[in-house]
Order: structure tokens, then C-alpha cells, then sequence
């Protein structure tokens, strides 16, 4: 830990959450098995302001438990500067997702999915639950988001 004094107030800490989901271009996506086998993948990924947006191919152990699943745990940043997200998975084929949405998904990641053939279908996760801290300090009150509602 560092010896940091300064914590973060909530108004702060929502405002730092949405820079790094605007600056960021990949997000930790953690999801199960319908067996519970769980499994962790890091992947690009688009904030719309309300939702994240994936896409990776159906085939593979995400793809494959987002689908079914319908729910994930997603991550941002290293263990000194946490964000955690809790959500609703929705799945896509790519004709049915915003055109703005893919635009603004392959102008950030530099990877436009719809030149990669069916297999790859999108994923919405709508956040149900928000946490961000820096180091213990941050520990009381991260909870930013809870039950979809934005607690700042």
C-alpha cells in the first residue's frame, strides 16, 4: 500500500470511474460455466454512457457463458486502483446492435468486428452494481452504482 492520505470523495470517484470506462480499451471480463466453471478474459470493449459493449466469437468459453449465463463481473485497473462492475448480459447479433455503437467500438479498439465473420455476436452488459477504490483507505463507500442506480 502507499501511504496516500487523501481519499476520494464519491462525486470524485464516479468522475474518475467514467474517465477510465471513456480512456480505457480493454476491460477484465470474468464469467461461469453453467457448471460454475468460471473463467477470465480480457477484452475490448465500448461504454455508451449506460452500457458496455462486447463482442467476441460465441464459440469460444466466454462467448459461450455470457450467452447463457446472462450475467458478468467486469474489471478495471490493477489491484491499488479497483473498479468493479457488476451486470445483465444481453446477447447481439451484429445486426441488431446500434450501427453508432460498432462505429464507436472499432474507432476506440481499432477492430471493427463486422469484417470477422458470424461467429462473433456482441454482448450488452447494463450495470446493476459499481465499486471503485483506491487501497484500503477507499474501502468504505465504494459502492457507486446498486441495484442500476447511481448512488452519487
Amino acid at each position: 500500500m502507499t501511504n496516500t492520505p487523501t481519499v476520494r470523495g464519491p462525486e470524485q470517484r464516479k468522475k474518475d470511474l467514467l474517465d477510465r470506462l471513456t480512456g480505457e480499451a480493454d476491460i477484465w471480463v470474468a464469467s461461469a460455466s453453467a457448471d460454475g466453471l468460471p473463467y477470465l478474459v480480457p477484452l475490448s470493449f465500448l461504454w455508451d454512457g449506460t452500457d458496455i459493449w462486447l463482442c467476441t466469437r460465441l464459440t469460444n468459453p466466454t462467448g459461450r457463458n455470457l450467452s447463457t449465463g446472462g450475467h458478468a463481473r467486469l474489471a478495471l485497473g490493477h489491484t491499488r486502483d479497483v473498479v468493479l462492475l457488476g451486470g445483465e448480459v444481453t446477447t447481439f447479433r451484429g445486426e441488431d446492435v446500434p450501427v453508432a455503437a460498432i462505429d464507436a467500438f472499432a474507432a476506440k479498439s481499432g477492430w471493427d468486428p463486422r469484417g470477422s465473420g458470424p461467429a462473433y455476436v456482441w454482448f450488452r452488459v447494463r450495470p446493476i452494481t459499481v465499486e471503485a477504490w483506491h487501497e484500503e483507505p477507499e474501502i468504505t463507500g465504494r459502492r457507486l452504482m446498486t441495484d442500476g442506480a447511481w448512488t452519487v
